[in-house]
């Protein structure tokens, strides 16, 4: 008999022992300031069932980790989203990186990993230096800055395209494009439905700069373009590898960079401290700010297999959402999680995944952190900000839509 479906996925019951809150998670009051649902979550259990979308929803560390790091009993494979692939045809084909499970996971993961050899990395993070001093003191001649737009979208697209090999990146495009993949996660609501709008102007786009003819021949897509030249990979599937960093590489920093940009306004004594080491600091404050504003707050992982968490039964086929915005402010892991500390040892935060699904571009992202947060600590005094920040609501991402800066 066919799963019955809601919300594109198979409808299932609230499992014994689990408490039912009646709550969207998707609502926009929610995603701008998620602090108070996060408490909420994880006073309610381990796992806890949301009637109006009939899921399960993680927020502590523990339950959290354990399913997003099970790839065997908790799979990607069938979307990191709402819609389950077994059952729905997705919008776009599946990321063969993020939406798909081991073996041909880690054969597709082998082939940008080697593109993002530690020598590469070294050379590019020494590029992103270079840029990331320029940046800084191109705002700071400004004084007032709107630090949204003039450092953490402007920083990622002119440093990570390069990387990558595009020769002629737009930056409103790819930002557009990171908006679109994670408000695609969740429900068909007003927000997915405003961005997936650009999908004819954005996606035809992005899908041509993964071509091998619109890429440099020094770059990250070059070095996956030869995987296919030796036959370890098909054409196609190159261009869908590079896809992957496309939807990845670009949102995500953005988010991590206007989020550390936050925090050292708020907290302006570890600004400070920061300054005090900036070579060594830049990157614990970085890590930091990934923990403490987690730039994507939730995932989907489906149960491939009836088990259990927790003591939860767990049928198969469930969607669970992972909210790791939430697992990562856990009292349980995290000693005064609430509190932003750049000396804090942040191990085992979620930011960026873990177990093999880990975010692949990590090395990268996390190299533009520390250029960007390194210059501001060497070339700034002070952060102010010079009027109210403003938080952009999206189906899984945590971004910040303005933030006004003074720096001095």
């Amino acid at each position: 008999m066919a799963a019955t479906l809601v919300h594109q996925h198979k409808s299932i019951s609230p499992p014994a022992g689990v408490e039912v809150w009646d709550i969207d998670p998707y609502d926009e009051a929610i995603l701008t300031d998620p602090i108070p649902f996060f408490d909420a979550l994880r006073a309610k259990g381990g796992l806890v069932y949301i009637p109006r979308y009939e899921i399960l929803i993680s927020g502590r560390y523990e339950e959290t980790r354990e399913i997003f790091y099970d790839h065997n009993r908790f799979l990607s494979s069938r979307g990191i989203g709402m819609a389950d692939f077994k059952l729905e045809q997705p919008w776009r084909p599946p990321s063969i990186v993020l939406e798909v499970d081991p073996p041909e996971h880690t054969h597709n993961r082998r082939v940008i990993m080697r593109a993002l050899s530690p020598a590469v990395v070294r050379k590019l993070e020494q590029d992103f230096i270079e840029d990331a001093k320029r940046l800084v003191d191109e705002v700071l001649a400004q004084g007032d800055i709107e630090a949204v737009s003039d450092i953490a979208e402007a920083f990622p697209t002119r440093v990570f395209p390069r990387a990558v090999g595009i020769k002629e990146p737009d930056a409103r495009k790819l930002v557009d494009y990171g908006a679109m993949v994670f408000n695609a996660v969740g429900p068909d609501n007003d927000l997915r439905r405003r961005i997936m709008a650009k999908a004819p102007d954005i996606v035809p786009w992005i899908n041509e700069q993964c071509d091998r003819s619109r890429l440099t021949e020094d770059g990250i897509g070059a070095t996956i373009y030869s995987a296919a030249d030796s036959g370890e990979i098909g054409e196609p599937e190159a261009g869908m590898l590079i896809r992957s960093l496309l939807s990845a590489g670009v949102d995500t920093t953005v988010s991590g960079i206007g989020s550390a940009l936050w925090c050292l306004a708020q907290y302006p004594q570890q600004f400070q401290r920061l300054k005090s080491d900036p070579q060594n600091l830049c990157g614990p404050a970085f890590e930091e700010a990934l923990r403490f504003c987690t730039p994507v707050q939730a995932f989907f992982r489906t149960a491939g297999e009836a088990t259990t968490v927790a003591g939860v039964e767990i049928e198969e086929g469930t969607k669970i959402l992972c909210v790791l915005g939430a697992a990562n402010r856990d009292p349980a892991k995290f000693e005064d999680p609430d509190n932003f500390d750049i000396l804090r040892d942040t191990r085992g935060h979620l930011a960026l995944g873990v177990g093999v699904h880990s975010c692949v571009g990590q090395i990268i992202a996390r190299a533009e952190g520390r250029a960007i947060l390194g210059a501001l600590g060497r070339r700034v005094n002070q952060i102010e900000f010079a009027g109210p920040p403003v938080w952009r609501p999206n189906n899984s991402m945590r971004a910040l839509d303005s933030l006004p800066l003074k720096l001095s």
